[in-house]
C-alpha cells in the first residue's frame, strides 16, 4: 500500500490523456507512475519544454511518449497533416526500442501513423513513408538529417521534439548534424530532452533547442546513490593473466541466467566469442557496431527473448535496451567513466521492484576507479577471487591453430590498447603502468605483437577515435562525417 500511495496512478490525469492512449497504458500492464513520469507528465502534456534526468531503467521512454503521442492526437483533432513529431536516438538499436514501445502506445489510435528512419535500412524505403506524411517519426540523427535534405520529407508541421540520451548524441559525434536537424524546425514547437546523466556538452543544447522558461527535472537529486535499489554490484581485483579463466568460470557460475558481458572494442568481443562459444560450447551471442543492420537486430531478438543467455557487447548496448530479465552485468573491461559504468548496469534492475546484480572486472592497476564510482555516489562491495579455475591452455592453443583466430587474437590485444585512448581517467587507465606481455598472454599469445602502441593515440591511424578524444577533452563532439548513423 504504500508504493501506491507514493505513485500516484496514470489515469490520475485522465483529464490530460486521452481515452486510446490510458487503455494501451493499461493493455501494457502500466498502473501506477514512476519518480520520472509523475514529475514529467503534468508538465510534458502541459506543453511545457522539459529537460529530464532519472536513473536508467526509471521509465523514461513513456514519459516522452505519451506526451508526444497526446501532442500528435490534437493535431489530427484540428484536422492538420504532416509529420507533428520526431524523436532523435543515438543508436538504431535504442531507435528500434523506443519505435516497438511507440507501437503499443498508438495501439488503440488506429489514425496515429509512425515510421524508423535509421542507418543500415533501405533510404528508398523510408523515404517512400515520410513523403506520405507519417505523423511520427523515430529516427537517428545522421539519417534523420539525409532525408531533411530532401523534398518528399515535409516536416514544416512538426510541434515536438524528443531527444533521447542527449549527452550520447554529442558523444557519437552529431552535434553538427543536431544543430542543422534544430535550425530547420519549427521555432514554435516543443522540446523534451532526457537522459540518464547530464553533461556540459548539453548545455549549450538546451540553450539553443528549448525556449527560456524550460522545466527542469532531476530525480536524481532525492537519492543519495546514481544507480537503482535493486541493484546489488560488486568488483574483482584480478590479474591480467587469469581474467579469461576469470570470465570463463563466471560464464559456467551463470549458465541458467541471463547476462551482458561488456569489452572495450568490436575485435575483443568478437575473440572472446570465438573462444567460449566455439571452443568451449558456452552459449553466447555477440553484437557490435561493426556488424550489419540485420545480424545486430537478429541477436537483439534473440536475447530479448532468451530465457537464460550470455550477450558479448560494447557499449552500442549501453544505452537504453529494455531488455527483460536480465540477471547480471558483467564488465570485463573497465568503462570509459564513471556515466557510462551507470548505463551499463542500468541494462538490469529495470522498473519499479526489479532486481539485478553487477560486477566490475579491474586490474590491481585499475583499482583506484572504485573511489572515482564512490564520488559520483556509486558504491561497490569488494568481491573475492575464486580459488580454483579452468585449465584453459590445451584448448587456446588448439585453437590457436587457426590463422584466422591467431589474427584475431592480434587485433583483440590492438583494440584494447586503442580503447584506452577515450578513457578519460588517464591516472587509472594508463598504458605505462600496464604490462602489455601479461596482456596479449592473456589473449593465448606467446608474445607481445610488434605493435606500436602509440598507434592508439595517432591520428594517422586511429582519425576518427583520435578526433574523438581530442574534441571530449574540450567539452565539444565530433563530426558526423567521422561517425555512422
Amino acid at each position: 500500500m504504500e508504493e501506491k500511495t507514493k505513485n500516484p496512478k496514470f489515469k490520475d490525469l485522465k483529464d490530460k490523456i486521452s481515452k486510446p492512449t490510458l487503455s494501451a497504458i493499461k493493455n501494457m500492464g502500466f498502473k501506477h507512475m514512476t519518480d520520472i513520469q509523475a514529475e514529467v507528465l503534468p508538465k510534458a502534456l502541459h506543453g511545457d519544454d522539459v529537460v529530464a534526468t532519472a536513473k536508467t531503467g526509471s521509465g523514461k521512454t513513456l514519459a516522452f511518449l505519451i506526451p508526444a503521442v497526446e501532442s500528435v492526437a490534437k493535431a489530427l483533432v484540428e484536422s492538420k497533416q504532416g509529420t507533428f513529431c520526431i524523436i532523435i536516438s543515438p543508436t538504431r538499436e535504442l531507435a528500434t526500442q523506443t519505435y516497438t514501445v511507440l507501437q503499443e502506445i498508438i495501439s488503440y489510435c488506429e489514425s496515429i501513423t509512425s515510421s524508423l528512419v535509421i542507418g543500415g535500412e533501405s533510404r528508398k524505403a523510408q523515404s517512400a513513408e515520410l513523403a506520405k506524411g507519417v505523423h511520427i517519426v523515430v529516427a537517428t540523427p545522421g539519417r534523420l538529417f539525409d532525408h531533411m535534405r530532401t523534398k518528399e520529407f515535409d516536416y514544416r508541421n512538426v510541434t515536438c521534439l524528443v531527444l533521447d540520451e542527449a549527452d550520447k548524441i554529442f558523444q557519437y559525434g552529431f552535434e553538427e548534424d543536431l544543430k542543422q536537424i534544430i535550425s530547420r524546425l519549427p521555432k514554435n514547437r516543443q522540446t523534451m530532452l532526457f537522459s540518464a546523466t547530464q553533461s556540459e556538452t548539453t548545455e549549450a543544447l538546451i540553450k539553443s533547442a528549448m525556449k527560456e522558461d524550460v522545466r527542469a527535472i532531476n530525480t536524481n537529486e532525492d537519492n543519495d546513490r546514481a544507480t537503482v535499489e535493486g541493484l546489488k554490484q560488486g568488483y574483482v581485483i584480478c590479474e591480467t593473466k587469469f581474467r579469461l579463466h576469470w570470465l570463463h568460470k563466471l560464464l559456467k557460475k551463470t549458465q541458467n541466467s541471463k547476462i551482458m558481458v561488456f569489452f572495450s572494442s568490436c575485435k575483443s568481443v568478437e575473440f572472446h566469442y570465438e573462444f567460449l562459444s566455439k571452443h568451449c560450447n558456452m552459449p553466447v551471442l555477440c553484437i557490435h557496431g561493426k556488424m550489419n543492420q540485420a545480424d545486430r537486430t537478429a541477436t537483439i531478438n534473440n536475447f530479448y527473448n532468451a530465457k537464460k543467455m550470455a550477450l558479448f557487447c560494447t557499449d552500442l548496448a549501453a544505452r537504453g535496451l529494455d531488455i527483460p530479465a536480465v540477471d547480471w552485468i558483467v564488465q570485463f573491461d573497465p568503462p570509459s567513466d564513471t556515466n557510462e559504468y551507470i548505463h551499463r548496469v542500468g541494462r538490469t534492475a529495470r522498473g519499479l521492484g526489479a532486481e539485478g546484480r553487477a560486477v566490475l572486472l579491474l586490474r590491481p592497476e585499475e583499482k583506484d576507479f572504485v573511489a572515482h564510482l564512490r564520488d559520483a555516489r556509486v558504491y561497490l562491495d569488494k568481491y573475492e577471487l575464486w580459488d580454483r579455475y579452468s585449465d584453459l591452455s590445451s584448448t587456446m592453443k588448439t585453437a590457436m591453430e587457426d590463422p584466422g583466430f591467431h589474427k584475431l587474437a592480434i587485433e583483440a590485444f590492438e583494440g584494447y590498447i586503442r580503447a584506452f585512448e577515450v578513457k578519460k581517467l588517464k591516472q587509472v587507465f594508463n598504458l605505462l603502468n600496464m604490462d602489455l606481455d601479461a596482456v596479449a598472454r592473456s589473449l593465448g599469445l606467446d608474445e607481445k605483437p610488434d605493435v606500436d602502441i602509440r598507434v592508439g593515440f595517432s591520428k594517422k591511424h586511429r582519425p576518427r577515435k583520435r578526433m574523438a578524444a581530442v574534441l571530449a577533452n574540450k567539452g565539444t563532439a565530433v563530426p558526423s562525417k567521422l561517425c555512422k548513423t
